[in-house]
């Protein structure tokens, strides 16, 4: 019988490429991931690993190996819902995932309704770039999280993890009010291409973003200053200090020093969690309470 701890750490060297970084996700020593991998290639008889450079790469039978091991991971976590649907009450530890600004608008009525219908469940939020909600959730650091993309820049679909659409939302060109880029309103990020520019960190999905609807219009952006807030771009923005792009969600009381142009782009917001985990008392009540959320601040 093959060890589905080991499992895992083969699915995570043909998603992360190196045994250093499935070292460094699962707080092993490289020595230590290597030699589970040695074990779990010596229990299927046959070879999983080869070199390729100075890399390790896999071999068809470890890829149909890492297949094979998100369908038994799901059938875990739906065994899992199973029996956590035949206990009475719902109760235990719910880590949940948001970016920033869903954090300030969609969860407070979210975690209100949670902890009213089911005060027993002990609810614990982190703030994190979506970038790296995956592999939070992949790691059960997160039970669930609200992602987001961009309709110009789709997330492709990750083989562990199931999500359910919850929110779409129109995105702004924020510009200073006496900005030239004001008077071409047909296509604001074009009329843009002269202005210096406010993004996200590199690293971030508001940084890639940013860059690729600018590339998408024919530029490479003038960056002046990176900020991870878009408050904080709000502000700069008022300031005179730059464009930026600002989604609905993170617009409160627009300042009148900010004029916001409507974009044809669309950031998508899902709720998501690990495949197999969607029967999950405590996921379905979560999903439930921010869709209810998301209603309330819609209207």
């Amino acid at each position: 019988m093959l060890d589905v701890r080991r499992l895992i750490l083969l699915r995570d060297l043909a998603r992360l490429g190196t045994i250093a970084a499935v070292a460094q996700a699962h707080a092993y020593t490289p020595s230590a991931v290597s030699q589970q991998l040695a074990a779990l290639q010596r229990e299927a008889g046959t070879r999983l690993l080869e070199r390729t450079g100075r890399r390790v790469g896999l071999t068809s039978t470890a890829t149909a190996l890492v297949r094979h091991t998100e369908v038994i991971l799901a059938a875990l976590e739906a065994a899992d819902a199973t029996v956590a649907a035949a206990r009475t009450g719902l109760h235990g530890r719910v880590r949940i995932g948001a970016f920033p600004s869903a954090v300030r608008t969609l969860l407070p009525a979210a975690l209100v309704t949670l902890a009213r219908d089911h005060p027993a469940l002990d609810l614990m939020i982190s703030e994190l770039d979506p970038v790296g909600m995956p592999a939070a959730l992949r790691s059960r650091r997160l039970d669930v999280a609200l992602l987001h993309d961009y309709d110009i820049a789709p997330t492709p679909p990750d083989p562990a993890l199931d999500s359910i659409a919850l929110l779409e939302e129109t995105v702004f060109l924020a510009v200073p009010h006496d900005a030239a880029a004001t008077d071409t309103t047909a296509d604001p990020i074009g009329g843009a291409r002269d202005a210096q520019w406010i993004i996200g960190s590199p690293g971030t999905l508001c940084h890639a973003v940013a860059v690729h609807a600018c590339q998408m219009a024919g530029f490479t952006p003038a960056v002046r200053h990176h900020a991870d807030d878009f408050d904080a771009m709000l502000a700069l923005v008022a300031a005179g200090q730059g464009v930026a792009l600002i989604p609905q969600l993170a617009i409160a009381q627009p300042s009148p020093q900010v004029r916001l142009l409507p974009l044809a782009m669309r950031r998508r917001t899902r709720v998501a969690y690990r495949r197999g985990a969607g029967g999950h008392p405590a996921v379905v009540a979560c999903v439930s309470a921010l869709r209810r959320a998301t209603t309330a601040f819609l209207d």
